[in-house]
């Protein structure tokens, strides 16, 4: 197979996937497709065409007609021309069922623990959530639940709390989310390192980052 590998800058540039955000090593899409009905007969046309191609995405039907719809190349760990190819007949499956688009609502979102020692905790948490090392990030067997991931730290950092939230969303709403949660009563920690990532905390000190792929 050709597992040419696409930067979500390149991703970004090409025509016709106007469907498809990139978020957090993977592009998603969103599909509103009328009845729960209509959204499990679209999912089993993306299966159908899925399997033509031997390359399968993750699948989840929502009520009230919701199909979401997430593309990787787990040979490679990334995005590549295969996953560029199946975005764009999984598109015309869905334009051809009559379901709508939702683009912007693509997101994924992961637990960060701040520590000086990963090693010494990462196996309580494992043992915990039931969620397997890989590579030092915890990930659901399932794919449902947030990875957990763990930020080493220089100095024990006791001025802020040791958890945050990650959200990763699409590009293109990141400021319009970090504008909704100042209007929420948030407060911006800091935006040094925007576009990748805004730090906001709630009006206990509780903190976490809106995350892009940008200016990575």
């Amino acid at each position: 197979m050709d597992y040419t590998s696409i930067s979500p800058e390149q991703f970004s540039e090409l025509e016709g996937l106007d469907d498809w955000r990139f978020v957090l090593g993977a592009i998603h899409a969103n599909f509103h497709a009328g009845s729960f009905g209509a959204a499990a007969a679209l999912a089993t046309k993306i299966a159908a065409v899925a399997d033509v191609l031997v390359h399968h995405p993750d699948i989840d039907i929502r009520y009230p007609d919701r199909v979401h719809v997430m593309l990787t190349t787990h040979a490679t760990g990334g995005l590549t021309t295969l996953d560029q190819d199946l975005a764009r007949v999984i598109s015309a499956a869905a334009a051809d069922a009559g379901a709508t688009s939702e683009p912007v609502a693509a997101q994924a979102v992961e637990i960060a623990i701040d520590t000086l020692d990963a090693d010494r905790i990462r196996p309580f948490w494992a043992a915990v959530l039931g969620y397997p090392d890989k590579g030092g990030t915890l990930v659901d067997p399932l794919r449902l639940g947030p990875p957990v991931w763990f930020q080493t730290m220089d100095v024990p950092r006791e001025e802020r709390q040791k958890f945050h939230i990650d959200v990763s969303v699409a590009h293109d709403i990141a400021e319009q989310r970090v504008a909704a949660a100042l209007a929420a009563g948030g407060t911006l920690v800091t935006e040094a390192f925007a576009k990748s990532w805004w730090v906001l905390a709630d009006a206990d000190g509780n903190e976490a980052c809106i995350c892009t792929w940008q200016d990575r």
